[in-house]
């Protein structure tokens, strides 16, 4: 009897392979499969607002990206202004194969003041129990505190969110970065801040003197999906 070794066949379980010239036909079984992804990226679903997350037929493995919103920028009515702070990030690979659905939060971008007002928080991101994300903090009215960037528990990776950088001019000083892009700019003097909610989980500049501060950009939480 003959004795063939095989270190690796590119066959799924329960499919037949044939032995040139012998003829001789051998069933692989599930043993002979990995333990990782069966084949590559199946599909991503990308939340921009809270909702539930329900798993597509034949999907066992998910990497999870969730991403905290960013805080507001506060106003200046003296000297300084503080402007948002980013929200946190994490990123995680989980096994579904046993899970059908999970609840996702996305976070609310924080509201921006006016005159003489300080930026709330963002609000916090999440995938079920297994990985969320908290929203950068508001800047502070007339404040030469930077607001603190969001933080993230639960993932394989967990990120910070970037601080907001005061401007002593009059000026309205730009956002916190997030992972996903910059922040708003910083205002001019009188001028109003802006968002850069283009950039899921940024936080927003301040306003200039007298001017209005902008609104922290929304969170957000994108899976992609392996078979």
């Amino acid at each position: 009897m003959s004795t063939i070794n095989v270190n690796a066949i590119d066959k799924e379980s329960g499919s037949t392979l044939t032995l040139g010239g012998s003829g001789t036909q051998v069933t692989l079984h599930a043993s002979a499969t990995s333990s990782g992804f069966d084949s590559g990226l199946a599909s991503v679903q990308t939340f921009t607002s809270s909702g539930t997350w329900t798993k597509p037929a034949g999907i066992t493995k998910v990497i999870v990206e969730v991403q905290g919103a960013g805080g507001a920028g506060g106003t200046i009515n003296g000297s300084y202004a503080s402007p948002g702070a980013a929200g946190g990030y994490a990123k995680k690979l989980i096994d579904v194969s046993s899970i059908s659905s999970e609840t996702v939060t996305v976070g609310t971008g924080g509201s921006g003041g006016s005159g003489s007002g300080s930026g709330s928080a963002g609000g916090t991101s999440s995938f079920g129990s297994h990985c969320s994300a908290t929203g950068g903090s508001g800047g502070g009215h007339n404040s030469t505190t930077s607001a603190t960037g969001g933080t993230a528990t639960g993932g394989d990776i967990n990120i910070s969110g970037g601080e907001g950088n005061i401007n002593y001019q009059y000026n309205g000083g730009a956002g916190g970065n997030s992972p996903f892009g910059g922040a708003g700019g910083g205002s001019a003097i009188a001028g109003s801040g802006s968002s850069g909610a283009t950039n899921s989980g940024s936080g927003a500049s301040a306003g200039g003197y007298s001017g209005s501060s902008a609104s922290g950009a929304a969170g957000i939480v994108i899976v992609w999906e392996y078979k």
